[in-house]
């Protein structure tokens, strides 16, 4: 596997992992994962101890919307990537005590299959995780903890108490769009838990910043 950067988005935890593909007359070939080059990478401390136990692969259909999705007992970290079509992946910090509680951030990640990279994004535990989709597309995530049923949660995507301050406006207008006219995002998501409601559960107590960070 061939890292050509690694970078830091707006909520510092959350990372992207650009990764060369090489290119030819016929298509192209990649190695989109190697464990030893996330072990060894020296900018990759914070994948440190990080074992991914499932694999998953979604489609999902022109304006879906999903998320935003957290687990605990166990936690898990999601590494995803586009396979086919566009996604635009959403991250909010629920990480109590964190400087960025509250916030969500937007990143765009188009299968760009003429291109000599992709990249993965890296979403750690002490996030809510989504996406949207502006065409039909193909995702795949490795899960750092197997799926725990009754030991997860989900804040609504449009909860008013969301603090878009540092997303792309870009990206959240294309959000907002496609929220107020899809069909295709479930009842438990669209009414998914506020930011307060969850941060007064007591099951929030599980995403503490300082055990997090």
């Amino acid at each position: 596997m061939k890292i050509l950067e690694i970078k830091s988005l707006a909520i510092p935890a959350i990372k992207v992992i650009k990764f060369a593909r090489f290119c030819d007359h016929r298509g192209y070939f990649t190695e989109s994962f190697r464990k030893s080059d996330f072990v060894n990478h020296p900018e990759m401390a914070f994948m440190k101890g990080i074992e991914f136990v499932q694999a998953n692969e979604s489609l999902s259909k022109l304006a879906v919307i999903r998320g935003l999705h957290f687990q605990w007992n166990p936690y898990m970290g999601k590494l995803v990537r586009t396979i086919k079509g566009r996604m635009v992946d959403m991250v909010l910090d629920i990480r109590k005590n964190s400087p960025t509680l509250g916030k969500i951030i937007a990143y765009d990640m188009p299968a760009r299959l003429d291109a000599n990279f992709a990249e993965w994004i890296w979403v750690p535990p002490g996030f809510a995780h989504g996406n949207f989709f502006t065409e039909e597309t193909i995702i795949e995530y490795f899960c750092s903890g197997e799926y725990s049923q009754g030991c997860e949660a989900g804040i609504s995507p449009v909860a008013p108490d969301l603090d878009w301050s540092s997303c792309d406006q870009a990206l959240q207008t294309e959000f907002s769009e496609l929220a107020a006219s899809t069909e295709l995002m479930t009842d438990k998501d669209k009414n998914g838990l506020s930011l307060a409601a969850w941060l007064a559960d007591e099951r929030s107590d599980n995403f503490l910043y300082e055990q997090l960070k």
